[in-house]
C-alpha cells in the first residue's frame, strides 16, 4: 500500500530486535582453556536470543497533525521514536518519513561535551541539514531563545539538566523542521521555559508542523493533541481521538492495579480487552504454536499473593500446535517493572528436552528453584521460539 502525499510518517510491519548475550562471563586463563581444548571440553557457545520492543507496528501519522504516543514503561514508545528518527534501523518492515526531522530524545544527545554551546548549535544545525551559513543566520535567534547568557561558551559539560534541554529545543525549533519528535524532555525545564516551549510548539502547530510526543502527561495529551496511538507490549492497541485513548489506557491501568499481582504484565490488555495472566507475543491465532494460558504459582504449586526472594517459582504454560511442528523451544524473561529483562533462560539453552514433534496439546512447566530478587514487582514474559530464534508465540 502506497502512502499518500498527505502522511508525514508511514510504518509498515515494523519489527525491532537486539540480541542479548547468554554466554556467562567467566575469567578463564591460557591454562584452563588449552585443556579444555586438548580434551574437547570447550563449550559451544548458546543460541543467540533476542529481546523484541517491538512486533509488527502499522502505523500512518498525517501531515500536519500532533500525536501522542501512550504506553507504560518498557512498552516500546522510545524505541519507537528512534527508528522514525534513523537512530535504530528496523529489523523488519519500512518506515518512511516525508520531511525534514528534529527530535528531543535522550537529554544532550548529539552534544559534544568538551564543545561550547555555540559550537554545538553549529554542529547539530548542520547534521540536521542546514548549510553553515543558514545556522549562523539564525545563531542569535537559538541563542535568545534559549536564554543562556554567557553560558553559550562555556562547554556543555558545565551546564545543568535544565541548560541543557533548554539548548537542546532552542536548536531543535530554529532549524525549520517539518517533522519535530519529542519524547517526554519537556518534563525536565522550569515553569517558565515550559510554558515559553509549549507556545512555541503551538505555533509550529499553528505553521502546519507534524509533532510527535511522547509523554505520560495524559492531560496535555487530552488537550493539546489531535490524535493518540497507544503502544502495549510492542504493538499498536489503538489509534484514535486522544479523550478515548487516554480513558481505555487508565481503565487498563486501573484494572492492573486493582488486579494486585506479583508480576504484573507488560502489555496492560489482550486484544480483547481482558488482561491475561502473563503475556506472550507471536502470530496469534492460526500460527504454528499457540500459549493458549500461562500461570505462575510458588514451589509445588502452592497459590500466594506475593513470592519471597528465598521461594521457588513454578511458570506453567499451556499450548496447541499445528501437527507435525517440531525444533520449538519456549522461553521465559524475568524483567523488572519498568520493562528492564534481568534473566532470560530457554529450554534450549538449558538443554531441556522438548518433544519431536510437539504435541496437539500439551504443557511446559519451568521451575525456578531460589528467585533470588530484590522486594518489587516484577513481570514473567513467555514465548515459543523456531529454531532460528524467531518468535513463534
Amino acid at each position: 500500500m502506497a502512502s499518500g502525499a498527505d502522511d508525514a510518517i508511514v510504518l509498515r510491519g515494523v519489527t525491532k530486535r537486539f540480541k542479548r548475550s547468554t554466554v556467562r562471563k567467566e575469567h578463564t586463563t591460557f591454562k584452563s582453556e588449552l585443556v579444555a581444548f586438548l580434551t574437547a571440553k570447550r563449550r559451544k557457545a548458546p543460541p543467540e536470543l533476542f529481546i523484541e520492543t517491538l512486533r509488527g507496528v502499522d502505523l500512518t501519522i498525517p501531515r500536519g497533525r500532533t500525536v501522542g504516543i501512550l504506553g507504560r514503561n518498557g512498552s516500546g514508545k522510545s524505541t519507537l521514536l528512534k527508528l522514525i528518527t534513523g537512530i535504530y534501523a528496523p529489523t523488519t518492515g519500512s518506515i518512511e518519513v516525508n520531511g525534514r526531522i528534529s527530535a528531543l530524545l535522550d537529554l544532550g544527545a548529539g552534544f559534544h561535551p568538551d564543545f561550547t554551546g555555540r559550537e554545538n548549535i553549529l554542529i547539530n544545525g548542520i547534521i540536521l541539514g542546514m548549510s553553515r551559513a543558514e545556522v549562523k543566520a539564525r545563531m542569535d535567534d537559538i541563542i535568545a531563545f534559549s536564554e543562556l547568557g554567557d553560558f553559550i561558551d562555556e562547554p556543555v559539560r558545565t551546564y545543568s539538566s535544565g541548560m541543557y534541554m533548554r539548548l537542546a529545543f532552542s536548536v531543535a525549533t530554529h532549524v525549520d523542521p517539518e517533522i519535530l519528535i519529542i519524547d517526554e524532555i519537556l518534563a525536565v525545564g522550569d515553569a517558565h521555559f515550559s510554558r515559553k516551549s509549549m507556545a512555541k510548539m503551538e505555533e509550529f502547530k499553528r505553521a502546519g508542523r507534524t509533532i510527535v510526543l511522547v509523554t505520560h502527561d495524559l492531560s496535555a495529551v487530552e488537550r493539546w493533541c489531535d490524535m493518540a496511538a497507544w503502544i502495549d507490549g510492542g504493538r499498536i492497541r489503538r489509534v484514535g481521538p486522544p479523550g478515548e485513548l487516554v480513558r481505555e489506557y487508565e481503565e487498563a491501568v486501573r484494572i492492573a492495579e486493582d488486579e494486585g499481582r506479583t508480576f504484573a504484565p507488560s502489555a496492560l490488555a489482550s486484544d480483547g480487552g481482558a488482561l491475561p495472566e502473563v503475556p506472550h507475543h507471536g502470530a496469534g491465532e492460526g500460527g504454528p504454536v499457540t500459549l493458549a494460558a500461562v500461570s505462575c504459582a510458588a514451589g509445588g504449586g502452592a497459590s500466594k499473593d506475593a513470592l519471597d526472594p528465598e521461594d521457588a517459582l513454578e511458570v506453567q504454560v499451556d499450548f496447541t500446535a499445528r501437527p507435525q511442528v517440531g525444533g520449538v523451544a519456549f522461553g521465559v524473561v524475568l524483567l523488572r517493572e519498568d520493562g528492564t529483562p534481568i534473566y532470560r533462560t530457554s529450554t534450549r539453552a538449558e538443554a531441556v528436552p522438548v518433544p519431536e514433534p510437539l504435541p496437539v496439546q500439551g504443557r511446559v512447566q519451568v521451575t525456578f528453584d531460589r528467585l533470588g530478587l530484590l522486594p518489587g514487582h516484577y513481570d514473567v514474559e513467555v514465548t515459543a521460539l523456531a529454531p532460528d530464534g524467531a518468535l513463534l508465540a
